[in-house]
């Protein structure tokens, strides 16, 4: 495709910017232009699709280095960009551990030389990952890592995280530590959700309490130091509540909520289906509505993939053997139309903003998640948000543990814009 080029007749649906509205959007050179670059352009018609800018999710794990057989950071950009994604935060808990700037230089070569997602490397908070020590963060915000966690894992004292919140205020007052907010004493040995549910299985539980304990704990802190907290895939009702407060309170605090956990609740596991084994766990209808009322209002920031892929070996084991985890960057977008916008719960653009504006804002990542305006990175995703199909096991990512495998889903990515380069064409990716 040329350096020129021109979707006309989009609509074109911009948080950022408070845009809906049909209209043509011109790229030139890498970045968006304006109407008098039209001339002599390439012309796409995007007639009854959506222009939006590029999606961007905080919780991606592309396991390089360390679990290739599972995903690599090529094989896992690829599947964000046929997503719809032109930013993603890779998790720390890889091997080695990307607790120093070595490690995290590493991720951000294999994605520039992928060249089809930008990729923001998350640093460890404490060293390995042990929740002993703090990791080198100062020499990693040095490198511009802007984000911070042990997802997998809760810093595991109020205190160590109480250091960490204070001592990354010294080096920016925009860095941000996101927990993985689960008391690992109330869910060791647990698979599900502890209820009835459950109990009727026969499958040891991971109470919402465990959640929730650390939800309270964690803003306390976030009260005490000023510092930056982001909570990761939020699963319970009690937790959104916590943030709802916090947030009334002036708490410098930002959640987010994955596509799965606001589809299926606990009752769907009743076939043992490990791909629905997910961490934290799929909760109960009554902690799925309020996840999606925390969506609507605000409470909630943004949705995260939690994309967690594994080898089809470890998923296919048995329900208490399997790792927990699902993929999710092909099936974001489409998950969410389905799930959560069709039925009313927010709007299309409340969605775009959830997945877009809103983590690239949270993320310090200034090039992504609009406004769509001349002189900007031309960073899109063009979709068509009407069209059906069922999931099936083809995917970009090298796994194949899809928690929406089977269900209908509603939108497919057309094409994707990473700095005015097309690199998802009719769906597929163009290198």
């Amino acid at each position: 495709m040329s350096e020129r080029f021109v979707f006309t007749g989009g609509h074109v649906i911009d948080p950022a910017a408070g845009e809906d509205a049909v209209r043509d959007v011109v790229v030139a050179d890498g970045v968006l232009a304006g109407p008098d670059a039209a001339d002599g352009a390439e012309r796409i018609d995007a007639s009854g699709l959506v222009i939006a800018p590029g999606l961007v999710d905080l919780h991606t794990h592309l396991r390089e280095p360390g679990d290739e057989h599972k995903e690599t950071v090529a094989s896992g950009t690829r599947a964000a960009a046929v997503g719809g994604y032109t930013a993603v935060a890779a998790m720390a808990n890889t091997s080695p551990v990307a607790d120093n700037a070595a490690v995290v230089q590493a991720v951000r070569d294999l994605a520039a030389a992928a060249g089809l997602c930008d990729v923001f490397p998350v640093g460890a908070v404490t060293r390995g990952r042990a929740g002993d020590l703090l990791a080198d963060l100062g020499e990693m915000a040095a490198a511009g890592v802007r984000m911070f966690s042990d997802d997998g894992t809760s810093v595991p004292t109020a205190r160590l995280l109480r250091n960490a919140l204070t001592y990354l205020r010294a080096f920016g007052d925009d860095l941000v530590i996101a927990e993985h907010a689960e008391d690992a004493s109330l869910v060791e040995g647990g698979h599900m959700h502890e209820g009835m549910r459950s109990a009727s299985l026969g499958l040891a539980g991971r109470p919402g309490e465990a959640e929730e304990i650390v939800v309270a704990r964690d803003l306390a802190l976030a009260r005490a130091t000023g510092g930056r907290l982001h909570l990761c895939h939020l699963s319970s009702a009690r937790a959104v509540e916590l943030v709802r407060r916090a947030k009334a309170e002036g708490i410098r605090v930002t959640a987010e909520v994955t596509p799965h956990h606001l589809t299926f609740t606990d009752e769907d596991l009743a076939t043992y289906d490990a791909n629905l084994k997910v961490n934290p766990p799929l909760r109960t209808a009554e902690d799925r509505a309020a996840l999606r009322e925390g969506l609507a209002d605000g409470t909630i920031d943004a949705i995260a993939t939690d994309h967690a892929p594994h080898a089809v070996e470890e998923k296919e084991s048995e329900f208490d053997v399997a790792p927990p985890g699902t993929i999710g960057l092909e099936t974001a977008l489409p998950a969410v139309i389905a799930e959560v916008v069709a039925p009313g719960h927010v709007s299309l653009a409340r969605a775009i903003e959830a997945m877009s504006t809103a983590p690239g804002r949270i993320l310090g990542a200034p090039d992504h998640g609009g406004p769509l305006e001349p002189g900007r990175p031309a960073n899109l995703v063009v979709f068509d948000p009407d069209a059906e199909r069922v999931v099936e096991a083809l995917f970009a990512s090298k796994a194949r543990n899809s928690a929406f495998l089977g269900r209908r889903v509603r939108g497919s990515v057309v094409y994707t814009v990473l700095r005015g380069a097309v690199v998802v064409a009719d769906g597929k990716p163009t290198r």
